[in-house]
C-alpha cells in the first residue's frame, strides 16, 4: 500500500526538499502522531516527511491523514526490518540530505531552522544531533534519558560528547548527503546499524560532524523491563560491529561488562567476607543521584535514575559478555533471538 499524503499549501511543492525525514514504523501509532505533530510546527519546512510501515499489525495511516501543515508520503510493506525499511524511504527520498529519526522522537520547533543554518556555516557530509527529554515525559522516561547520556554511565558519546571515541551518529537523529548515499549506498540489517553506517561513511572518506544545538526529544522505552531488553541487544551488537571491524572495539566498550564482573566479585565478596564491600557500590549509586537531581531537579526522577543506570550497564555489560563468549571464543553467528529481534525492529 502506498500512500502520499502531501498538506503544504494543499498541493505538492514544485521544488525539491532540503531535506527528506525518514522514519522506520513497527506498531507505533501514538508515536507517529506525537511525532508528526512536532514536525508540523516546524519554523522552517524545508523537508518532507517519508514514513515506511514495516508489516504493522496496528498501521499509523490514521496518525499519518491527520497530520497538518507538511509532506507526508506513507508506504505499507511486508516486516522486513528496519534497515530494509529505511532503505525503503531512501529509494523513494527527493531531498539534497537524508534525516533519520525514531518513530519515538518528538521534534524541537526550531530544528530545521537550526540544522540548515549550521550547515550553511559548516558544511558536512554527515552529522547527528544529541538528545533530551521533553518535560511531557514520564519520570521513567527521563531517568532512562539521563541513564542513556550520563558521563557516569555509558552514556557519555549519545549525550553529545566526543571524548572517549570518535561521534558515532545515532539514528533517532542522523543525517547525511545524497553525495553519501550515492556512494556508500544503504543500511545494513543488524542491530547498532547506525554505527556500522557511520563507520562506512568515515571509511569511505566523508566528514561526521556533531550538531550540538540540533537536539531531538527522544522518548526511548517507557518502562524498565523494554529498556533492559534494549541495552542487552546493544551490548550483543558491540561484538557483531567487532567482527565487522577487527580494529572498532575499543576498551571504553568493555567498561560495561569489566563493571559487571566487579559488581558480582564485590556482592559475592560482602556475603562471605564483610558487607563494607558494598561500599564502592553505594558511593556509585549515590554518585548517580546527587548528578540527576542536579540536572533535573527532581528526586523522583533521581530515585529512578539509579536502577535505570543499573540496568543500562548491567544490561549492556551482560550482552557483550554473552556475544562475546559466543562469537568470539566459540565463533558462533548471529543467534536466533538476535534475529528475531531485528526482524522485528525492536
Amino acid at each position: 500500500m502506498d500512500i502520499t499524503k502531501t498538506v503544504t499549501d494543499g498541493h505538492q511543492a514544485e521544488v525539491r526538499p532540503r531535506f527528506s525525514v525518514i522514519v522506520p514504523v513497527y506498531n507505533r501509532i501514538d508515536e507517529v502522531r506525537d511525532l508528526l505533530d512536532s514536525l508540523s510546527r516546524q519554523s522552517l519546512k524545508n523537508f518532507e516527511v517519508i514514513i515506511v510501515e514495516d508489516g504493522s499489525t496496528a498501521p499509523c495511516l490514521d496518525a499519518v491523514r491527520e497530520a497538518e501543515g507538511i509532506d507526508v508520503k506513507y508506504y505499507f510493506k511486508e516486516n522486513e526490518g528496519r534497515s530494509i525499511a529505511r532503505n525503503y524511504c531512501l529509494e523513494r527520498a527527493a531531498g539534497e540530505y537524508f534525516i533519520f529519526f525514531d518513530s519515538d522522537c518528538v521534534i524541537p520547533p526550531d530544528y530545521f531552522s537550526v540544522l540548515t543554518r549550521e550547515l550553511d556555516a559548516n558544511p558536512t557530509d554527515c552529522f547527528g544531533g544529541p538528545d533530551s527529554a521533553h518535560e511531557s515525559f514520564t519520570t521513567t522516561q527521563k531517568a532512562i534519558n539521563f541513564a542513556m547520556t550520563s558521563f557516569l554511565t555509558t552514556g557519555g558519546i549519545r549525550g553529545g560528547k566526543v571524548s572517549l571515541e570518535k561521534f558515532v551518529p545515532r539514528t533517532f537523529n542522523m543525517g547525511y548527503s545524497r553525495r553519501v548515499y550515492e556512494r556508500v549506498g544503504g543500511f545494513r540489517e543488524m542491530f547498532s546499524e547506525d554505527i556500522d553506517m557511520s563507520t562506512r561513511i568515515r571509511n569511505a572518506g566523508f566528514s561526521i560532524a556533531l550538531i550540538r544545538p540540533a537536539f531531538v526529544y527522544h522518548k526511548r522505552r517507557v518502562d524498565f523491563r523494554k529498556f533492559l531488553r534494549q541495552v542487552y541487544v546493544f551490548g550483543m551488537s558491540r561484538i557483531t560491529l567487532k567482527l565487522l571491524y577487527p580494529g572498532s572495539l575499543k576498551a571504553v566498550h568493555a567498561l560495561p561488562a569489566i563493571a559487571v564482573i566487579i559488581g558480582v566479585v564485590l556482592l559475592l565478596l560482602s556475603i562471605f567476607v564483610s558487607p563494607w564491600f558494598l561500599l564502592p557500590l553505594a558511593v556509585y549509586f549515590l554518585a548517580i543521584f546527587v548528578t540527576a537531581l542536579v540536572s533535573t531537579r527532581s528526586v523522583a526522577i533521581a530515585a529512578k535514575a539509579v536502577p535505570a543506570s543499573v540496568i543500562q550497564i548491567c544490561g549492556y555489560g551482560c550482552g557483550f559478555i554473552k556475544a562475546y563468549f559466543l562469537k568470539i571464543i566459540l565463533g558462533k553467528g548471529r543467534d536466533v533471538e538476535e534475529e528475531i529481534l531485528i526482524r522485528k525492529g525492536k
